[in-house]
């Protein structure tokens, strides 16, 4: 079973192309989706949460907050990485727990924003990485978050990884540009890797 993560910057549309390759029976991890589940329910890890923030990292009801932790880490490189330092271990051992119920499929996904910046890409076999222009990217994410500016999302993309890194690292590109036809690369992507050999690298 191949392990293959797929990766791009917000607004690339990689929920998109997750849903698809779900669609033809591909089980989909979402990185971010059990990142959260995981703070709120792992008690190994709400305690380490705690140790490093406080007690207001979670509300009164258990639940993360969401707007403390975010004004904590937004413009502070040390404290985000120390928060993802303590997140990132925990989303890969549920991962790998998760990865080996699907021990007889061809290739599971793990989606995963901050695939390289949290070394998760070294548990995956192959990476794919989803490509749209800024332009693009930009304008999609003022369609689907009308409360953000077009600063905001300038900020937000400057703080990840270069389109171009990501694209050199990667062993397959999807371009969700609004001018190629995705649903053919992804057909495409997918029969190559239902064949692909498991020791393929």
């Amino acid at each position: 079973m191949l392990k293959v993560g797929i990766t791009g910057g917000i607004g690339v549309g990689k929920s998109v192309v997750s849903r698809m390759f779900a669609l033809l029976g591909v089980p989909v991890y979402d990185s971010d989706a059990r990142a959260k589940w995981l703070m709120r329910h792992d008690e190994a890890l709400r305690q380490e949460l705690i140790g490093a923030f406080g007690h207001e990292t979670f509300t009164e009801t258990g639940d993360i907050n969401r707007p403390f932790l975010a004004t904590l880490v937004f413009n502070n490189l040390e404290r985000l990485e120390q928060l993802n330092s303590l997140v990132h271990p925990h989303v890969g051992n549920d991962f790998a727990n998760w990865a080996a119920s699907y021990a007889d499929t061809p290739y599971v996904l793990k989606e995963a924003a901050l695939m390289y910046e949290s070394d998760a890409w070294k548990q995956m076999d192959q990476i794919i990485t989803v490509y749209a222009p800024l332009d693009v990217r930009i304008k999609r994410l003022l369609q689907r978050d009308p409360h953000r500016t077009e600063a905001d999302i300038k900020a937000i993309i400057s703080k990840q990884l270069s389109e171009e890194e990501r694209m050199s690292r990667a062993d397959h590109i999807l371009y969700n540009d609004g001018k190629q036809l995705l649903i053919p690369q992804v057909l495409k992507l997918h029969a190559q890797l239902s064949a692909a050999p498991a020791s393929a690298k």
